[in-house]
């Protein structure tokens, strides 16, 4: 089953709370101030960055050439540890890819991709034990960060495709329609936790249908469970996840009621010291490759490609029909503007943020993607 990046890591959202209360134990001290670094056009990259401001659902996502930006190989080849809780989701795909494709490797990297909770890689991160890690600025991360983790969020992931209908789905009382469905007093069926990413798409949802993540119930659930709860009647609503909410799609019994916002990614890469700091040339030259495989291989409606599909699946380890059953993301190594904003207002009215809220120069880092890409901020 191809699972969302929302839903992923979110099971173990207090194990996070947890790890990011260790924070100070494991700061690793303030990091020496980075050099200015100069920045030169990048050949093939002229539509290579687009406005963080432009916060419109139908903004196409930036894109350079095929190909592009082309490799700069490190005078020094580089060993790189990237943490994912998974390897089976179609948002790892953009890295499976890369590394398959070996377009890593043409930056003088050989990057591994390790399988690790997100409880247990998040103070591995902080501590330099590993580079990267693929997941979200989730209330755990901002908390570390108020703690001492020097972690930047450096790069997204995808938004969903407009026809995606992974999200909130209610059961309908009688008399009810979707336009007149009511949240307040619901019981949401859900396998994610508060300190989730999700808790930002989730509050939208509510708020346009007379509800707000106080005025609701949550019993959280496994995965495998919470569409059964919905169908049976445990729960009355439910965040269902790719491809599981086409067992309810055109069933008029059920209404969709919002998903994760069109065009704003909410998770991607995380960078600990050693490539924010210690070595941001292997930094860049990360994010080049990461670039450089989206625009190759994951451009507009990717699944088209029958070849390409059924040789994701396999590298995913899932069926063919699973991968097909849902829209291609729309993958997005940019990070739209006020995002952290939004994140941690959702993270407070839910109470699991813990101290000071963090600016985004805080919490972001965009200077790493606009260097592979050849763009002055």
């Amino acid at each position: 089953m191809r699972i969302s990046t929302l839903g992923t890591t979110l099971f173990v959202a207090g194990s996070l709370l947890v790890s990011a209360g260790c924070a100070k134990h494991d700061d690793p001290g303030p990091a020496t101030a980075a050099k200015p670094r100069t920045i030169t056009a990048v050949a093939g990259c002229a539509k290579g960055w687009t406005d963080p401001a432009d916060l419109a659902p139908d903004r196409a996502p930036a894109r350079c050439d095929k190909g592009a930006p082309a490799p700069r190989p490190l005078a020094r080849k580089r060993k790189l540890v990237l943490a994912t809780g998974t390897l089976a989701a179609e948002y790892v795909a953009p890295l499976e890819v890369g590394v398959q494709k070996g377009e890593f490797k043409k930056e003088g990297l050989d990057v591994q991709l390790k399988v690790l909770p997100t409880p247990d890689a998040l103070p591995l991160l902080a501590k330099g034990d590993i580079d990267a890690q693929w997941a979200a600025p989730e209330a755990a991360v901002m908390n570390g960060i108020n703690g001492g983790f020097d972690i930047k969020w450096v790069a997204g992931n995808f938004s969903p495709d407009p026809a995606s209908k992974s999200g909130l789905w209610a059961r309908l009382k009688d008399g009810e329609t979707p336009a007149s469905v009511s949240m307040k007093g619901r019981k949401m069926g859900t396998m994610i936790g508060k300190g989730s990413v999700v808790t930002y798409a989730m509050e939208k949802a509510l708020e346009q249908h007379g509800g707000g993540l106080n005025s609701i119930s949550f019993q959280q659930l496994g995965s495998a469970d919470v569409l059964t709860a919905l169908q049976n009647g445990g729960v009355d609503s439910a965040w269902l996840l790719d491809p599981v909410w086409r067992k309810v799609d055109g069933d008029a019994k059920y209404a969709f009621l919002g998903g994760q916002p069109l065009g704003e990614p909410l998770g991607g890469v995380l960078f600990g010291p050693n490539l924010l700091t210690k070595d941001p040339d292997a930094g860049v030259a990360f994010l080049r490759a990461y670039i450089r495989t989206v625009d190759t291989y994951f451009v507009g409606d990717y699944k088209a490609d029958k070849g390409f599909t059924a040789s994701l699946a396999k590298l995913l380890k899932t069926d063919e029909s699973v991968l097909t059953a849902t829209p291609s993301l729309r993958m997005d190594w940019e990070i739209r503007k006020g995002t952290t904003d939004r994140l941690q207002k959702a993270y407070r009215e839910a109470g699991v943020s813990n101290g000071a809220v963090l600016p985004e120069d805080k919490v972001v880092n965009r200077s790493l993607y606009a260097e592979a890409v050849g763009h002055t901020p």
